[in-house]
């Protein structure tokens, strides 16, 4: 990992957002109360709070300072170790402003297909939020008569950023500042991959005839909206491991198999990777190049998205051109035709589509013409 981290277990962690959102409210509190403290209680993203401790923080009545280094739990995260940093400033004269910035080792984005603004720095909206909120709850009545600025930086950045795939992705100089839960579940480990197989055979052994695989918190969300009427051990959480997912449900003999994912995960389904985390493989562009060309994208719209380096690039022109549901009905096609070639006669699968939102946009189910 280029850290010396290389535990494996089940043990939980913080995301980049989380530690970034807890040391923006420590300094935000160091502004109000004089003294950034050592420990700070961080509201996250699915509304858990938690404490996190704080170093090197100091304020000067105008400025604050705190850092939280990450804890990746026993996920082997890029990103452990790494210091989540705030400096917090005053805004005089901007009531009610609240500015977020990215600093050193934070990455700028510099491609289109993120979902990011462009010249921006690579934080997600999900994180923008919480540490909007976060910052706004410890302010209180500071913000009433002037602004805040919160710079988001992450002293090394630079270097770890060149173990990830950011710079394929076009975010540059830096990390990405990410997490929609503020947790992070230890995905890419082998204990991950045996509570995903453990939990089909849970499933199996009470009788149920149908599992539902989702690749994470907002697609099992969804899928359960969708299929309601099922049992909760019906779904799984398989995050990146399609194949061992697959595999098991073939060894207890269920029959029925229902996919829920967005576009980047469903992308690499349907060309045949069978382990979909961001540093096993990378998405085919070419394929969403093809399927933007069966769904009635011109020429020169199909050479941009196979050019481009993000599959969400591809949506967002299908988004714009009114092909989203058409396009995203093809994928899904092409997952469903993908996988029933690996696994002949194995089980009835359907594929469900949703956007970044949790909102359906498409689905498709063995016998469905892809093209």
């Amino acid at each position: 990992m280029g850290d010396g981290y290389s535990k494996k277990g089940t043990r939980t962690g913080f995301t980049t957002g989380a530690c970034a959102t807890a040391a923006a409210r420590a300094a935000t509190l160091g502004l109000v109360e004089g003294r950034v403290p050592e420990t700070i209680s961080c509201q996250l993203p699915s509304g858990q709070m938690v404490d996190f401790a704080v170093i090197e923080g100091w304020c000067d009545g105008l400025n604050a300072h705190a850092v939280v280094i990450k804890d990746a739990g026993d996920d082997p995260d890029r990103t452990h170790g790494a210091r989540l940093t705030a400096d917090v400033c005053r805004l005089p004269g901007q009531p009610g402003r609240l500015l977020l910035e990215g600093g050193s080792g934070v990455g700028t984005v510099t491609m289109p297909g993120l979902g990011l603004e462009v010249g921006g720095p690579a934080i997600n909206p999900v994180p923008r939020r919480n540490i909007s909120d976060n910052v706004r709850a410890a302010a209180g009545l500071l913000l009433e008569d002037q602004g805040l600025a919160v710079r988001i930086s992450v002293p090394g950045g630079e270097v770890i950023a060149t173990k990830t795939l950011n710079p394929r992705l076009g975010i540059l100089d830096g990390i990405s500042i990410l997490g929609t839960s503020g947790i992070v579940y230890p995905y890419s480990t082998a204990s991950f991959r045996a509570t995903v197989v453990q939990g089909i055979r849970v499933a199996a052994a009470q009788g149920q005839d149908i599992i539902v695989l989702t690749t994470g918190r907002r697609t099992e969300k969804f899928a359960m909206r969708e299929m309601s009427h099922l049992a909760s051990v019906c779904f799984v959480q398989m995050g990146d491991f399609l194949r061992a997912a697959l595999d098991t449900v073939v060894e207890v003999g269920i029959r029925d198999v229902l996919i829920g994912g967005m576009v980047g995960k469903l992308t690499k389904m349907a060309q045949g990777a069978t382990m979909t985390h961001a540093g096993r493989s990378e998405v085919d562009t070419g394929l969403l190049g093809v399927l933007a060309g069966e769904v009635g994208a011109s020429s020169g719209i199909c050479r941009e998205i196979r050019a481009a380096k993000t599959a969400r690039y591809a949506a967002e022109r299908m988004q714009a051109l009114g092909l989203l549901g058409a396009f995203h009905q093809a994928l899904a096609a092409r997952v469903v035709r993908t996988l029933t070639e690996r696994y002949p006669g194995k089980f009835r699968l359907r594929v469900l589509v949703c956007d970044p939102d949790g909102e359906k946009i498409a689905e498709a189910a063995a016998g469905d013409a892809d093209g």
